[in-house]
């Protein structure tokens, strides 16, 4: 009998000291739960409200709580079990590892932004590449003389008006792409537009990085993310070189899973080529590449595609029609610097290409500042007001129903276009500019704000 006082008093007093630590680890996370604001840091202009991460957590925290109430009522027979939700609670409260599906946001097919990996550091390039680019003249003599020249020195001094999370990155280095990646996926884009360049060819201040590109899809394929290709105009581009190098491309990566294909209305699946500055061709040598009867002819082959033009002036929509290209895109994120990037003509595009059965891809960007390389192109800035003028862009976007919607862009920061995390950097001589008063991470959420308003709208328009 005295045994069996002391095991139910032992039973008791550890049933006690579970239920005391169960509710110990509660207090303390509902507690946290009051210190989070009720909205993301942006206030009712904005109105982004709770983030998935924070939503995930909130209701995880109100499932512990309702267990925690239903166990109470029979602490003595149901011993293990708080055992165990007092594990869960503990592990609950570390962050969970390789769940990457449950963490991010489902990315959005429909959502392409643009990538570009041609940036070096001395850790893994043997030299800054980009991030010291040079400050480039004006055209007139007179108003050239008037701006200073020379180059941009990294670390503290980088070609750009706002200074990236990472720093004077490379773009070889696997954790700054898988930290890009992450990003990207994060606010739930869909398809990485990867600038591109022929094997051995780069831009005027860069290196060649087509050796980059296996890289780039693997750890594109880990977070689910797709990559089409952004062929750059590299030197000679006409049809006879598009058509080696778009059959390279499939050839070489276009059996890769993360290796994007785009359903057409047809059902096929076919690889899309974004080609910039494509209006310095003109139509008949494109035409060769991409009407049936041209004769360079991709189209009706293993390697035909969908080919989207960079509609600048309102006179290229003749001509991309004309050429045989399947759709245009407008790539500059400066509402009013040309025709194509003018909101306001979108719709106009829009109905010219549904005329024409033509895929209309309408560019949207957070803001353009590119005075760190062009001191002299004050005008064609476009201030970002603290999120606004991206929201409006997605908001215009919108109107016109596209089936896809392109971002200018994740990381080209010569322009100041990058949605990617920047933060705020003083040196002797540079203020840098930011995203304050947001989180480094605010174009992100707000990407992924606008990626669910579209894919809820979208749902819609196909009723």
């Amino acid at each position: 009998i005295l045994n069996y006082d002391i095991m139910a008093r032992f039973r008791r007093r550890t049933c006690i000291i579970l239920l005391l630590f169960i509710l110990f680890i509660c207090s303390i996370m509902m507690a946290l739960k009051t210190l989070r604001p009720d909205r993301a840091g942006f206030g009712d202009p904005f109105g982004l409200g709770l983030l998935p991460e924070l939503q995930q957590r909130t209701v995880l925290l109100d499932n512990k709580q309702n267990s925690l109430n239903r166990i109470q009522g029979d602490t003595v027979t149901r011993v293990s079990n708080l055992h165990s939700i007092a594990v869960n609670a503990m592990k609950a409260s570390m962050p969970p590892v390789n769940k990457l599906e449950e963490e991010l946001s489902s990315p959005n097919y429909n959502f392409h932004i643009f990538y570009y990996s041609w940036f070096g550091n001395p850790q893994f390039d043997g030299k800054y590449i980009h991030w010291n680019h040079p400050l480039l003249p004006h055209w007139d003599p007179k108003i050239a003389n008037n701006y200073p020249k020379g180059r941009h020195n990294p670390p503290e001094d980088i070609g750009a008006n706002f200074y990236p999370e990472l720093g004077s990155y490379s773009s070889k280095d696997p954790s700054v792409i898988e930290a890009h990646m992450k990003q990207m996926r994060s606010a739930s884009t869909g398809v990485i537009v990867l600038s591109w360049y022929p094997p051995g060819m780069a831009d005027e201040n860069g290196e060649p990085t087509d050796d980059l590109v296996p890289v780039i899809l693997d750890y594109a394929h880990k977070y689910n993310l797709k990559v089409t290709f952004h062929i750059e105009p590299y030197k000679d581009r006409d049809d006879r070189s598009m058509y080696h190098n778009v059959k390279y491309i499939i050839d070489k990566y276009g059996g890769h899973p993360a290796f994007y294909r785009h359903k057409t209305s047809t059902g096929r699946f076919l690889p899309m080529f974004y080609v910039y500055d494509s209006y310095v061709t003109i139509p008949e040598i494109w035409a060769n590449l991409l009407t049936v009867s041209g004769s360079q002819t991709i189209r009706n082959t293993p390697y035909d595609a969908l080919f989207i033009a960079l509609l600048v002036e309102e006179r290229h929509k003749h001509d991309i029609h004309r050429s045989g290209f399947d759709g245009m895109y407008t790539y500059f994120a400066t509402n009013g610097f040309s025709y194509g990037s003018s909101h306001h003509n979108w719709a106009s595009l829009k109905a010219f290409c549904d005329s024409n059965n033509l895929m209309f891809i309408p560019s949207v960007g957070p803001g353009y500042i590119d005075t760190s390389i062009r001191p002299w192109n004050n005008h064609n800035t476009r201030n970002r007001v603290n999120g606004k003028y991206y929201e409006t862009a997605f908001s215009a976007a919108l109107l016109v129903r596209p089936e896809i919607i392109s971002i200018t862009s994740f990381n080209e920061w010569h322009e100041g276009t990058q949605i990617e995390k920047a933060v705020p950097k003083r040196t002797g001589q540079v203020v840098y500019l930011d995203y304050k008063p947001h989180k480094p991470n605010v174009y992100l959420e707000l990407t992924q704000k606008w990626s669910e308003k579209y894919r809820k709208e979208q749902e819609q328009w196909l009723m």
